[in-house]
Order: C-alpha cells, then sequence, then structure tokens
C-alpha cells in the first residue's frame, strides 16, 4: 500500500501546495487517489488553521474527502502535540460524529494506549507510530488491537534513518506484515491480530527510506507532511508529484 500524507503539521508558509481546508484535502486526496494511492493521511485544521480533534472539525474534513472520493480511506492524527492533555484526546475521539477509517497514535505518548482503546471502542482502526525501541517495548504491553504498525525514522541523517529503520522493525513482534525471513522478535499479545507494517521517514531520509520499504516489500507513504522535495532533490510542486515520484520508485 502507497499511502498519501496530504499536510500533517505544515502550512503554506513551509509550501504552497499544502492543502489546508477541507475543499483542498478533497481536491488533493482525490487526485492522488486517482494515481494510485491506496489511502490518504491528514490533519485537518480549524477555521484559523489549527490542528484539531474537535468532531466539527474532524467531520468536515472527512465528509469532503469521502464525497470527493468515495471509498478511499481516510486517516487522521491523533498526535500529543494536538491534544496534550491525553484524557482530553479520548474524549475527543468518543465525540466523533464522522469516523475516520483509521488513526495514528504514538506509542511514546502518555495515554496512547488509551487512546488507542478509543479508537478500537469505536471501530477505528489503530495505527500506532514507533518511532524508536523504547516506543517498541511500550507497544509490547498494550491490550488493544492495532491494525497497522507504522515504523517512523526521525533521524535526518539518512545512514542514521536506515539504521533505526532496521533496528526497529527487528525488534517488531514476531507475527506482523513483515515478509518471511525479515528478523523478528519474541511473540506478543499483538501477535494474534498481525498487523501490517508502514515504513517512512520525514526530511532529508524520506527517499532513502522510502526505497527501503520498497526493498522489504513493505508498505510506505509520501507527501508534503514528509519531505517537500523529489529524489534529485529538486523542490516538489505538489502531492501529486510526489506520488508519481513514488510510484516510479517502486512503491504500490
Amino acid at each position: 500500500m502507497l499511502k498519501a500524507c496530504l499536510n500533517g503539521g505544515r502550512g503554506r508558509d513551509a509550501h504552497p501546495a499544502v492543502p489546508v481546508t477541507p475543499a483542498e484535502l478533497a481536491v488533493d486526496a482525490a487526485r492522488c487517489a486517482s494515481l494510485g494511492v491506496a489511502a490518504v493521511h491528514v490533519h485537518p485544521r480549524d477555521a484559523s488553521g489549527v490542528e484539531s480533534l474537535r468532531p466539527e472539525v474532524i467531520a468536515d474534513a472527512l465528509t469532503a474527502i469521502r464525497a470527493a472520493r468515495p471509498g478511499l480511506p481516510v486517516g487522521v492524527s491523533t498526535g500529543a502535540w494536538i491534544e496534550p492533555d491525553p484524557a482530553a484526546r479520548v474524549a475527543a475521539v468518543r465525540s466523533w460524529s464522522v469516523l475516520p477509517d483509521f488513526a495514528s497514535v504514538n506509542a511514546h505518548e502518555v495515554g496512547a494506549e488509551a487512546v488507542a482503546a478509543a479508537l478500537h471502542e469505536r471501530g477505528v482502526l489503530v495505527e500506532v507510530g514507533l518511532w524508536t525501541l523504547d516506543a517498541v517495548e511500550a507497544y509490547r504491553s498494550w491490550r488493544v488491537p492495532v491494525g497497522r504498525i507504522l515504523v517512523e525514522c526521525m533521524a535526518e541523517e539518512v545512514p542514521v534513518a536506515v539504521a533505526d529503520a532496521a533496528r526497529i522493525l527487528a525488534a517488531l513482534p514476531a507475527s506482523t506484515g513483515v515478509p518471511p525471513g525479515s528478523p523478528s522478535a519474541a511473540r506478543s499479545p499483538q501477535d494474534a491480530v498481525a498487523p501490517q507494517v508502514l515504513l517512512h521517514a520525514e526530511g532529508p531520509a524520506t527517499w532513502a527510506v522510502l526505497a527501503e520499504a520498497v526493498s522489504r516489500g513493505l508498505h510506505t507513504r509520501i507527501g508534503l507532511e514528509d519531505t517537500l522535495l523529489l529524489p534529485d532533490r529538486t523542490p516538489t510542486a505538489d502531492n501529486a508529484a510526489l506520488v508519481t515520484a513514488a510510484l516510479a520508485a517502486g512503491a504500490r
């Protein structure tokens, strides 16, 4: 699966093509889907352009995208930077009137498992974000079913990011979506769920880690949330250009 991450925490001060409003997200999502992405990940904004988990903000973005591209799976973030209070994040999830298909939860954040549990209770597929080996260990104790593991390499240096990817993948519970022959660790409560694995990076290491995902047969993602540059280091025109480049690099 190739997922398009359309905006993240970026605004148009970072790139003029970053989609912010529900209408802009819808147009971008539909265009990326027409190129071949299987899902989109978005960070909905309120009227002032600030990321929000409020039900009306989530509903407006999801409704617009689904109207533009019916059937396209849409996910959102529940990052602690959006709402620092873990109890408020749980309350926000429980207040959503329109549900995303999936939502990411970073395992290293305080209250992450409770947020994941709230999502699961509402029938939203949980994506657990693992940035470090410590996050893998935190995830091992979860009792919440997870549908997808996001191995997220945050180091800017390419060799470090690729090495981090290998270390985190090797530390994952055995029964995940890692292809046969990949290193694996001892079994854990999540093994029965057999979640998929998506590998990606941000910043300068984005394309090297995407190539690593392709070589390992893993899911991956691309978009203005992760990088503003094409593989040749020239600025991208928009998300569609990034998706086109990722498909050319073998992502599917």
